[in-house]
């Protein structure tokens, strides 16, 4: 079940783009190894290494899949995928990743603001760091999150849909539910998507 914040924030898309909100991962998201990765496997499979010293499977195994908070689709509109990020989704290894996103990568949020925030909330340890199958180690689930937002934000655009969308809770809480919150989100959204 989503976080509340999570579903507030959606609700708030699907009402300001008039699109439709999707949660089932496309095919080339849910276990995307080298064919699905395309020309993306080298800088992947670099990421991959950088978090864990191993290398990426070229057929990631059974179990080892992903989901998403959802993708967007409006009429006439190639679709988005739309991530809600809480706290978990910051620390040192979620700015690795995004440190190695080559220069002016399409991004419907400002990635600098998510290094600094990575690089402000370090945590990596705690019961939800668990090892996990291709993250062992104390700070498994850490480096399996950073990895897959990294996969949501680098693949999508191979695979016909427009720049990731990715709404931290820091940037709504304030607001999220408040009678301005259409407003508001409505200005998000025009800032980040012009």
């Amino acid at each position: 079940m989503p976080a509340p914040i999570q579903k507030a924030v959606l609700d708030l898309v699907l009402q300001v783009t008039g699109g439709r909100i999707e949660t089932a991962a496309p095919d080339w998201l849910m276990r995307p190894g080298k064919q699905a990765s395309g020309k993306r496997w080298p800088l992947l499979r670099s990421i991959y290494h950088d978090l864990t010293g191993l290398d990426l499977p070229e057929v990631l195994p059974a179990g080892n899949w992903r989901g998403l908070d959802g993708f967007v689709s409006a009429a006439g509109a190639a679709p988005r995928v739309i991530e809600v990020d809480e706290g978990l989704h910051f620390n040192n290894y979620r700015g690795m990743t995004l440190r190695r996103y080559p220069a002016n990568w399409p991004l419907a949020y400002d990635v600098k603001v998510w290094i600094r925030k990575s690089h402000d909330e370090p945590k990596t340890s705690g019961g939800a760091a668990k090892p996990v199958p291709l993250f062992p180690g104390d700070s498994g689930r850490h480096l399996q999150r950073a990895f897959r937002d990294a996969l949501a934000d680098i693949l999508p655009l191979d695979h016909g849909y427009l720049p990731t969308l990715r709404i931290a809770d820091f940037e709504v809480k304030g607001w999220i539910n408040t009678a301005s919150a259409r407003k508001r989100m409505e200005e998000l959204l025009d800032e980040r998507l012009g």
